[in-house]
């Protein structure tokens, strides 16, 4: 009897404990739902998993609910406090490794970083997860490999890897053969899709753009070309027959300007005569430039 009353003592230690801790999820429930205190919320939960921690794990499915609940309303929390970066290192700390996660808490872990757009922190967690052999029998296995593809490999682009997922173990286990040709449709359409947004041209583009480069110039540019090939010739010619005028009558031009511009004032009534001297020169030297080929052209 003595014995018996040994073995017995326990359970009432653990049940006590088990419903303080049902206590603490209430309340941290009525924080997260009623009060919409997300802080407080969150320390019930904290305070929760010390007296779990108290208590020995024994075969109780009363143990494991109690647990996810709690990191539910947990996490819950987080995402009400903007602080939806630390779900996944809160939860692995109150379970140890990602393998040892329920379906449901992995489930809401997925679905919370991909509402936010962080779809990358749950890369290795769920493939860890999905490949553990003890966790291809859970219940919520299926649902588990079904938001890692969604959520997870194809808004990443991994489409190889979502294509192993589908066709490899973790398919097998986790899909039926219609399921599977439907994964593998929307991988395959993933690809074309991401084939069409590369940003190499198509035959039609860089052809279109061959036929760009070789068309010819518009009139604006050829009259621009022609004035400009003009201009070349008139240099050529000025030059070739800028030898032709005489040294006196350059020496003499510039001994006036020096005369006119340095010694005299221009406005003098007496430099008149060396002003129109100058002019004279000047006409004759242009004359001896420009006067033939302006000539020509006036004939032509």
């Amino acid at each position: 009897m003595s014995s018996l009353q040994i073995s017995s003592s326990p359970l009432p230690s653990i049940s006590s404990g088990l419903f303080k801790i049902v206590g603490l999820l209430d309340n941290a429930v009525e924080y997260l739902m009623v009060q919409k205190d997300f802080q407080s919320a969150f320390e019930t939960c904290e305070r929760g998993f010390e007296q779990l921690d108290r208590l020995v794990e024994v075969e109780d499915s009363r143990y494991g609910e109690l647990k996810a609940s709690l990191c539910i309303v947990g996490i819950q929390a987080l995402a009400e406090l903007n602080q939806w970066r630390g779900v996944l290192g809160w939860v692995l700390q109150q379970y140890g490794s990602a393998v040892k996660m329920p379906p449901k808490i992995m489930q809401m872990c997925i679905l919370l970083y991909s509402k936010v757009g962080e779809h990358a922190i749950m890369q290795e967690a769920g493939h860890v997860w999905l490949h553990c052999s003890d966790n291809s029998s859970a219940s919520g296995y299926a649902t588990v490999a079904e938001l890692y593809l969604l959520h997870v490999l194809i808004p990443l682009g991994l489409t190889v890897e979502a294509q192993q997922l589908v066709s490899e173990e973790v398919g097998n286990a986790a899909f039926t053969a219609d399921q599977r040709q439907v994964a593998l449709d929307l991988i395959d359409s993933q690809k074309e899709a991401e084939r069409r947004l590369s940003p190499s041209p198509s035959p039609e583009e860089s052809s279109q753009m061959t036929t760009n480069v070789t068309k010819p110039p518009g009139p604006v540019v050829q009259r621009l070309l022609g004035m400009l090939r003009l201009l070349q010739r008139g240099i050529s010619l000025a030059r070739g027959r800028w030898r032709f005028i005489p040294a006196r009558r350059l020496l003499l031009a510039v001994c006036l300007l020096y005369l006119l511009l340095v010694r005299m004032d221009p406005a003098l009534p007496s430099s008149f005569p060396w002003v129109f001297k100058l002019l004279g020169l000047l006409k004759q030297m242009w004359h001896a430039m420009f006067g033939p080929y302006y000539r020509a052209s006036v004939t032509a």
